[in-house]
């Protein structure tokens, strides 16, 4: 994959709207986007960091707001689509993978793992159940290859929602390399380039970083598996309200120096 469908590339000017994760909470998102609208200036970025789907019920819903927004994000004045930018989270590289469960060593363990985390209320929304993946597994590659064929083939009949999956960025970062955006976190001792799976499930340490990642002032992040709310720290900052765990949906706008200058909480 090259470098330009792995990261997103945001111009180092206007300012930059950052969206924690949602978790399937359209009711939330809707409202969020409600008033963003009226907060949005010519030139402004706004990324989403990942975790859309997974936990709550309404992905389909989520899905779709997040279509509608895009639209009306893109049809204002000026607006560039290069914008708007949307991360994979832990919850869309689970789908991702779930897709290609018949490849795992041990797809039972797998598909558990992925219960754990909580897929459970995606796979429903796009019309299958977990009970009949793990019976699946138990028949055999072919039936196994049947089902997540279905789920594939469910997600394709949504008007958008392929596509949508298809666009998501590992991380995203300014063009001076000011400020760099993820999900969960990175390893700070390996390029970005070299992260692997890292922005996904390297949550644990991110609030320590205490020094610049490379050229980056700020490093902001969407999802915190502690849940411990917004927090903004000398190098980084989390926009993780809870949403999903009984918590807000936020969304924090920060200046080109990665200065945190407005929050909205839904």
């Amino acid at each position: 994959m090259e470098a330009a469908q792995k990261f997103a590339v945001l111009k180092a000017a206007g300012r930059y709207w950052a969206v924690g994760a949602v978790h399937g909470e359209a009711g939330r998102l809707q409202n969020l986007h409600h008033k963003l609208a009226g907060k949005l200036r010519d030139g402004d970025k706004l990324v989403y960091l990942g975790n859309f789907i997974g936990r709550g019920e309404a992905v389909i819903e989520t899905i779709d707001e997040l279509l509608r927004f895009r639209r009306d994000f893109l049809a204002r004045p000026r607006s560039h689509i290069k914008d708007f930018v949307m991360l994979r989270g832990g919850q869309e590289e689970i789908w991702q993978k779930l897709q290609q469960i018949h490849l795992a060593m041990d797809p039972s363990a797998v598909l558990e793992w992925m219960l754990r985390e909580g897929v459970a209320p995606t796979i429903a929304a796009y019309g299958g159940r977990a009970e009949e993946g793990a019976s699946a597994i138990r028949e055999g590659t072919m039936a196994l290859n049947r089902w997540t064929s279905g789920l594939r083939q469910a997600v394709h009949d949504h008007d958008g929602h392929t596509p949508l999956m298809s666009s998501l960025r590992r991380a995203a970062y300014s063009d001076d390399g000011g400020l760099l955006f993820v999900h969960a976190g990175l390893d700070p001792t390996r390029p970005i380039d070299g992260q692997a799976d890292s922005f996904w499930w390297r949550s644990s340490g991110f609030d320590a970083i205490d020094a610049p990642y490379g050229t980056f002032r700020r490093i902001v992040r969407g999802y915190d598996r502690r849940h411990a709310g917004v927090k903004i720290n000398p190098f980084t900052a989390t926009v993780d309200g809870g949403c999903g765990f009984g918590g807000s949906l936020v969304a924090a706008c920060f200046d080109t120096v990665g200065n945190m200058v407005d929050l909205i909480e839904a």
